[in-house]
């Protein structure tokens, strides 16, 4: 028996029956994921049941995990996607409950996650307070180069807009120790989002908006692999950054 699938079904309170539906599967079909630990569902099931029932893939099928095992360079590649939308929003919550030591969100807006993650600012309220560093990293609305990706972009909700949505957001919290933010242009194309050892890695795309961009889940498992070059391409952005307020001895 698939036990893990069977304990994240229980702990949702969901049947075979209601787990096919927002699957996009016929009940039988759940029934032999249970019963047949040895099957494993296509990729784009895998996805939905793991967002249905929060949980992460790996945890409800670790045998996709370990056929995906790798020794070389790319080992730090947990998954890959098209889209930062298809993204699972169970793998944003378990990244951000998991962290201890840090958070840093370099995205050129961030506008994304105060939408799609609840009460995310008590949650970064939440780290701070138990000691995790909570870093943001977000374009000044007013540059040269926010108005040239807007025009790039040409979409409605500007991104000067989606900028100032996440300040107006971090003004919030700003009083709490452990929470910094810094405006910098150097990641106009290029978002990276840490977690402790794992990372979020997310290229933009000319003419395209961040949810629309390929997307990359690292871990850490080498020094000066891919997960280090990115970390030190956001170290260095955040020590040239200017702070979004005053900062004190006590904020990240």
């Amino acid at each position: 028996m698939n036990e893990a699938l069977q304990r994240a079904m229980s702990k949702a309170k969901l049947t075979d029956s209601q787990l096919a539906d927002r699957c996009g599967v016929d009940a039988k079909t759940v029934g032999r994921w249970i019963t047949e630990p040895g099957r494993v569902p296509h990729a784009r099931h895998r996805w939905a049941a793991a967002e249905v029932l929060g949980e992460e893939e790996s945890v409800l099928w670790p045998a996709v995990t370990r056929k995906a095992i790798k020794v070389g360079p790319d080992r730090e590649v947990v998954s890959v996607y098209p889209y930062r939308s298809g993204v699972p929003a169970s793998l944003w919550r378990a990244l951000i409950t998991r962290a201890e030591r840090e958070m840093t969100f370099a995205g050129f807006t961030n506008y994304f996650l105060w939408l799609e993650q609840a009460r995310f600012g008590t949650a970064l309220r939440r780290k701070a307070a138990q000691g995790c560093r909570v870093r943001f990293l977000v374009g000044d609305p007013d540059s040269e180069v926010t108005r040239s990706r807007e025009e790039d972009e040409g979409v409605a909700l500007t991104l000067s807009t989606r900028i100032r949505v996440t300040l107006a957001e971090l003004e919030k919290i700003r009083s709490q120790q452990g929470i910094g933010a810094r405006y910098s242009d150097g990641h106009a194309h290029l978002s990276v989002f840490r977690f402790d050892d794992d990372m979020i890695v997310t290229p933009l795309l000319t003419h395209s908006v961040g949810h629309d961009a390929p997307t990359l889940h690292l871990r850490r498992h080498q020094d000066d692999g891919m997960f280090d070059r990115f970390a030190s391409h956001v170290e260095g952005l955040w020590s040239r950054g200017r702070p979004v307020w005053e900062e004190t001895d006590g904020q990240a």
